[in-house]
């Protein structure tokens, strides 16, 4: 057998790269078709909104002026930015201490499975004792119950996603700060957790979108006052039937913070989940 020659095997080069494109433009297209056909219905006139295989049709600006105008979803979106702030915000502080005690101090398996207990139980379980205290306290329909029930939820997953992080960083690095002079403490403060930078910013990405996204809690806990986004979204759906056109519009805008945050922090977020939390 011959072997093959220089152009053969470039050939083949440019027919596996053209390939790949083709695939990977496929996924794109995959990925984005949802996100168009969501955008054509924000546009379309109410008459077409229901004809999915209409593609040519003359668009309007009603829907978006009804929704970011006339109606409560502006208020909506401030108070699911509000919880998922104030949720990440202290999952963070509680969640990071806790995960770098489960990494530095002997923990059994069994111990480190515990903390994802209360995020294995469905919601359904929760909500009730819930529902109860936050009742007791008077803090039904207020931000403060929806924040207290996503941190049911988010703690657990920043707190396990920050343990892998944590088992990554040498214990010489701390243990050479308090050689220095450092406190347990101010090594963890001042040198582990400029370290663990590209992982906190990881975490607090997916603890926002769980709080962002959950509809469960706060359609059960808030009312006209402290609705958030999910539960205006689901509000299009009426017995009257489902107002696609403005739907589509709060789903949108209900995308748009996601991807603002995932492009600021993206460089943090492919370190992280690329295993480069730490280099030496």
């Amino acid at each position: 057998m011959t072997a093959p020659t220089q152009d053969g095997l470039l050939s083949r080069r440019r027919l596996t790269l053209v390939a790949i494109e083709f695939v990977v433009a496929l996924a794109i297209a995959i990925v984005l078709f949802p996100f168009l056909w969501i955008f054509l219905a924000s546009i379309k006139p109410p008459e077409l909104v229901t004809e999915p295989n209409v593609w040519m049709f003359p668009p309007t600006a009603a829907n978006w002026h009804d929704v970011l105008l006339e109606s409560d979803v502006p208020k909506n979106i401030i108070n699911s930015f509000v919880v998922s702030v104030a949720t990440v915000i202290i999952a963070l502080v509680t969640g990071c201490p806790a995960a770098y005690s489960f990494s530095r101090f002997k923990t059994g398996s069994g111990t480190r499975f515990s903390v994802l207990a209360a995020e294995m139980m469905p919601p359904a379980i929760l909500i009730l004792p819930l529902f109860l205290v936050l009742f007791r306290l008077g803090l039904i329909d207020t931000l403060a119950a929806v924040v207290l029930a996503h941190l049911t939820f988010v703690v657990p997953v920043v707190t396990w996603f920050l343990i892998g992080f944590f088992d990554e960083i040498p214990r010489e690095l701390e243990e050479q700060a308090m050689i220095d002079g450092y406190t347990q403490f101010q090594a963890f403060y001042k040198v582990i957790l400029p370290v663990v930078r590209p992982g906190l910013a990881a975490a607090a990405v997916f603890g926002f979108v769980l709080s962002w996204n959950d509809m469960f809690y706060a359609l059960i806990l808030t009312g006209g006052e402290s609705r958030t986004l999910p539960v205006a979204i689901a509000g299009f759906w009426t017995f009257r039937g489902i107002d696609m056109g403005k739907m589509a519009v709060a789903i949108l805008v209900a995308v748009v913070p996601i991807l603002i945050i995932s492009f600021f922090i993206q460089k943090h977020l492919v370190r992280s989940l690329g295993g480069g939390a730490v280099k030496f």
